[in-house]
């Protein structure tokens, strides 16, 4: 099916590209590339957390650490007023509250007039992602939404943590900005600052996350299906490992991907709306050399 056909049955299309950032001069000297880069959602992500900025749990352990920073426009510079920051991270023992109505360790806030954004928590230790002994880095994960822009997604790391080079996430090069330093402040908390750049993005019509949402069934195993629904205008997919559930992001070409990941774990979705008024959607694995291949297709009645 062309491009085109498909463009005028879902009404997806993609709008104001800008995926790369730009070079501009801030009036010393040509500052380079400042656009955030993305990483995983991770499997322990909860909707609704509460508006508060002291996530602090009394009488658990953990180190206290302030972290603030300033959500800007995509030119660098201009604060964005009224972005949404969610955070949520593990506790001093490596778990997250995934169930618990206190919703431990997770808050929304939304950035002052100055873009500026601060929390008040505990710092977060690397845990066993598996229990076979492949550890995660202690780390933050953000949420970011501001109208105008698709939400990012990313994760904040720390330097001189043990983990960070065999972390398949961490040592991504886009990982880089993200490592941050730990400072000491005179109330013996910790401080880490992290400025965050919104950018465009390829972005699909709601009408046609509509029509892509929905459960789709294999082709050729009835009995498995996956399930698509659209949240603050992004296509996500429930998933059983995942809490609540995995984004993607519109690629072009009626496809969409999971955003953060490095070569050798991409995975793409394709939808193909058919003649008999279904969609197909086709799953394919990238490897690290950038060879397809495709895994399984659903279908949607």
């Amino acid at each position: 099916m062309q491009r085109r056909t498909f463009l005028q049955n879902t009404a997806l299309c993609a709008v104001a590209v800008s995926t790369t950032g730009f070079i501009h001069f801030n009036g010393q000297r040509y500052a380079g590339d400042c656009e955030t880069t993305t990483d995983i959602l991770g499997p322990f992500y909860r909707p609704g957390a509460p508006l508060r900025t002291n996530l602090l749990v009394p009488g658990a352990p953990g180190q206290e650490v302030v972290l603030r920073g300033t959500v800007k426009h995509k030119d660098c510079v201009t604060p964005y007023q009224g972005a949404n920051v969610e955070l949520w991270h593990c506790d001093a023992n490596g778990q997250y509250d995934n169930a618990s109505p206190d919703f431990r360790y997770r808050g929304a806030t939304v950035c002052d007039d100055h873009g500026s954004y601060e929390f008040l928590t505990v710092m977060p230790v690397p845990y066993d992602d598996t229990g076979n002994g492949q550890f995660r880095p202690a780390h933050f994960h953000l949420l970011i939404s501001a109208p105008g822009y698709q939400s990012l997604v990313t994760q904040l790391y720390f330097t001189g943590d043990p983990y960070l080079t065999t972390d398949v996430y961490a040592a991504s090069s886009k990982a880089k900005q993200r490592v941050l330093t730990v400072k000491p402040t005179a109330n013996n908390r910790k401080l880490v600052s992290f400025d965050v750049t919104m950018t465009e993005n390829l972005l699909a019509e709601p009408a046609a996350i509509d029509r892509l949402a929905g459960t789709y069934l294999d082709e050729k195993d009835r009995n498995l299906k996956t399930e698509f629904f659209k949240r603050d205008g992004q296509l996500w997919r429930k998933s059983g490992r995942v809490v609540y559930g995995i984004n993607y992001e519109y690629i072009g070409n009626n496809t969409f991907a999971q955003s953060g990941l490095p070569p050798g774990l991409i995975r793409t979705y394709l939808f193909e709306p058919q003649a008999d008024g279904s969609v197909k959607v086709t799953s394919t694995n990238i490897d690290a050399k950038g060879n397809k291949v495709v895994t399984v297709s659903f279908k949607k009645p």
